[in-house]
């Protein structure tokens, strides 16, 4: 005896297990990958956990309870993860600072109060609100050719105010490369 719950012969009889182990595993994971892993994480606990062990019953029966308990466990383990090898999932669930966010609509409200009237009435029932052109001229007393001039003129306008030159110049991956890109250029 080695000590309480430990014998001499441990080690030997463990390794012994070893192909019946892996049989098991392969059989339980159906991956020879994942098998072996499972044999090492099962002969890791066995050893960190010998003296729980009783001497004089079943190694065995022991051994693969440890590597089902340790399949079981991961597999449950799994069901929580998913697999994101390409980073899409990921990318989508990103979220850029909330105060760049609060600035830009603070700026798009001062650049909105700038327009005239009759512009900023058409482009908020068509851009904000969602109604179509007819239905907007509709609303404004004026005919649906009007309506398309005012929110043209109105978004043009608001590019010029807000200094945006295309597609790229707004959005928070735009002020991220922004930000980037002055950080670096000092």
């Amino acid at each position: 005896m080695i000590g309480m719950g430990v014998y001499d012969g441990f080690r030997d009889d463990l390794l012994a297990t070893v192909p019946s182990l892996r049989a098991f595993a392969v059989s339980l994971s159906k991956n020879t990958d994942r098998a072996d892993d499972l044999v090492q994480e099962t002969l890791v606990k066995a050893w960190d956990k010998q003296t729980s062990f009783q001497p004089g019953t079943n190694l065995k029966a022991w051994l693969f309870t440890i590597l089902r308990n340790e399949f079981y466990s991961q597999m449950r383990k799994r069901k929580r993860e998913v697999e994101d090898s390409d980073g899409a999932i990921t990318g989508r669930l990103s979220v850029h600072p909330a105060q760049q966010g609060v600035a830009d609509l603070n700026d798009f409200r001062d650049a909105l109060a700038l327009l005239p009237e009759d512009q900023r009435e058409a482009i908020v029932l068509i851009g904000a609100s969602g109604f179509s052109y007819e239905e907007a001229a509709e609303i404004c007393g004026c005919a649906v050719g009007t309506i398309k001039s005012r929110v043209s003129r109105a978004r043009s306008r608001l590019q010029d105010i807000l200094g945006i030159d295309g597609e790229g110049d707004f959005g928070p991956d735009a002020i991220a490369t922004q930000i980037a890109s002055s950080a670096f250029s000092n």
